[in-house]
């Protein structure tokens, strides 16, 4: 397990998604955007996580590196998905709904490889870990939203970052799961 590699993932894969969490933490308390981004990131994960299992029992692990081009694939068919407005009761649901509607397919496609091979116990450790980064990140978000600055900076490098860190992710996955090296054997 690559720590670097699991904190890019999630930065590469939400980094649209703090732009968001901006407007979510001037609606809505902290601790609720919190909550509700906590969740629909565990969901994600979780589920992420039991694919790759589930592909694991079925395929050796250097085929699932061919799982690194979805994040690659991802970057060459941009889809800019727009934040839809979802009027609940709760501002949890609220967060949690908008959060499953615009990240899904980016959380399940970066995360699926890249845990794909991973242990339970292992994570477990990185579920932890993840949830540390999210509840640091959302107090950031909410602190230094408001700055000016801040938002300059988001608006206009935070999509090249974005697909740059895809790419680079799945290469990783290429090399990490034993692919390069079997095809390399081949040849």
């Amino acid at each position: 397990m690559n720590w670097l590699v699991i904190t890019t993932t999630f930065l590469a894969v939400n980094l649209d998604f703090f732009v968001i969490l901006l407007f979510l933490c001037q609606r809505f308390p902290t601790r609720q955007v919190l909550a509700g981004y906590l969740l629909g990131l565990l969901i994600l994960i979780s589920a992420a996580f039991i694919i790759g299992q589930a592909l694991l029992q079925f395929f050796p692990e250097w085929l699932l590196g061919a799982l690194g081009i979805i994040p690659i694939w991802t970057v060459l068919h941009d889809n800019d998905e727009d934040l839809q407005e979802f009027h609940h009761h709760s501002p949890i649901v609220t967060v949690l709904i908008t959060y499953l509607s615009v990240c899904a397919g980016c959380n399940l496609s970066l995360f699926l490889p890249v845990l794909a091979n991973q242990t339970w116990s292992t994570f477990g450790l990185i579920l932890a870990y993840i949830a540390g980064l999210t509840i640091l990140i959302v107090y950031l978000i909410a602190y230094f939203g408001h700055m000016k600055p801040v938002q300059t900076i988001i608006n206009r490098w935070g999509e090249p970052l974005m697909k740059f860190c895809y790419i680079g992710i799945g290469i990783y996955v290429f090399f990490d799961s034993g692919l390069v090296n079997h095809l390399i054997r081949l040849f």
